[in-house]
């Protein structure tokens, strides 16, 4: 506006009285804008508006310090993606479900992000709760971030708030989830497909029993600041269950349920399903044959005594092993491959003679057909030659001597 304001006043195509050119040169950028809307609307410009971000504006927000001990059923809701290590493409994410009061998580495979889908398994999810759902907590996800799932959380008397942006321990109960369940149950394969999808919702039917029966963590009870230093006082190591059957407001029904399923659970016949399911999902990502295609009717005293030599291999969770990438081959053809029997045979020959000479030798046999600029590639394939006849050399099988003379001795 200055430099307009100042070049018209120069050419006399603008003559302003000094108040007003004062006032025009103190206007900002939004005042400027709120002074032309109605300008813009007779044009027919309307003002632009993000309907996520009026959305997400409406949705109010909740941090880690505004819970206060809630009761069972406000839960933190995030996806876990497994894309492995690329995100193009369609891949298969992991809606987890945490409970603030229990830790009580629940998992399930969504086959594409999308804001039906995302509320159609929610509503399995929470038939598998064993409380109702009274609130959801989210992150700022477009695909939480929508007017479906506003919806269907106020058509089912669902309190729904969110973190602020960036700020991921605002969701510490769930985050923490992901990497203690999630990951370490699935790794970081990628996953994609309906195969995919119902091998992942295989496990989590018996990691669910699993984590939330037979696995105890830690809660933060109170934490205090003493200068720089914060002190946490933890509660003792308690499984989901037990803390969902200590709270006062669990209904006795509720616990008497929960019992009953705990007393029929079988912690090794669970932990041997997961693993099967595991072998399938690494098999699959990996594109490779099942190596235990008898697992899964392996009996539990079988899979019992192989649990007591695991530790002696390390980590035995199929997703945990290495991702195998098959070996880069040539790029371009080999361009020796005319002349390598004449080479290997005057290597042969004279090993001792070195790549320039060989060179020479190949130009003068082939002429113009091996420029100078193969010495390199020629230097490469007589070094790996060298490095073939010195194993042979030094690891031959040695034949077996005869026997010697016998000697006598004499005392």
């Amino acid at each position: 506006m200055p430099a307009l304001i100042e070049a018209m006043e120069r050419h006399g195509h603008l003559d302003l009285a000094p108040e007003i050119r004062d006032k025009l040169l103190a206007m900002s950028a939004a005042t400027i804008d709120r002074a032309l809307v109605r300008i813009r609307e007779e044009l027919g410009h309307k003002r632009r508006r993000h309907p996520a971000h009026s959305l997400r504006r409406s949705v109010p927000i909740r941090t880690s310090g505004d819970w206060n001990d809630p009761a069972p059923g406000f839960v933190e809701a995030d996806l876990v993606a497994h894309s492995g290590p690329s995100a193009r493409g369609s891949f298969i994410q992991t809606l987890v479900l945490t409970d603030i009061a229990t830790g009580w998580t629940e998992c399930a495979p969504l086959i594409v992000r999308e804001q039906t889908l995302l509320s159609t398994v929610l509503t399995e999810l929470r038939k598998r709760l064993p409380f109702a759902l009274l609130g959801l907590d989210t992150d700022n996800d477009t695909v939480f971030m929508n007017e479906t799932l506003k919806a269907y959380c106020e058509a089912a008397n669902i309190v729904f708030t969110r973190c602020r942006p960036y700020r991921k321990n605002d969701q510490a109960f769930v985050e923490q989830k992901n990497g203690a369940v999630v990951r370490r149950m699935v790794g970081y394969r990628r996953f994609e497909g309906l195969e995919a999808a119902e091998l992942l919702a295989e496990l989590y039917r018996s990691a669910r029993l699993f984590v939330n029966f037979f696995q105890p963590s830690f809660k933060l009870i109170a934490k205090q600041r003493d200068g720089a230093r914060v002190r946490k006082k933890y509660s003792a190591p308690t499984t989901p269950h037990q803390r969902l059957a200590e709270d006062a407001r669990t209904p006795d029904a509720v616990r008497h349920h929960l019992q009953e399923i705990y007393a029929a659970l079988d912690p090794v016949a669970l932990l041997r399903d997961i693993r099967v399911a595991q072998e399938r999902l690494a098999a699959l990502a990996d594109t490779q044959p099942i190596a235990h295609p008898a697992a899964a009717s392996q009996p539990i005293d079988l899979f019992l005594a192989s649990l007591r030599t695991a530790w002696k291999g390390g980590a035995m969770r199929p997703t945990d092993r290495p991702i195998v990438n098959a070996k880069r081959g040539r790029r371009r053809p080999d361009p020796l491959i005319r002349a390598t029997p004449d080479l290997r045979k005057w290597f042969e020959a004279e090993p001792w003679r070195t790549g320039s000479e060989l060179l020479c030798r190949l130009q003068v046999e082939y002429p113009g057909a091996y420029p100078n600029k193969l010495l390199r590639t020629l230097q490469r394939r007589l070094k790996s030659w060298r490095s073939e006849q010195a194993n042979a050399l030094l690891f031959a099988p040695t034949e077996k001597m005869p026997p010697g003379p016998e000697v006598t001795t004499t005392q």
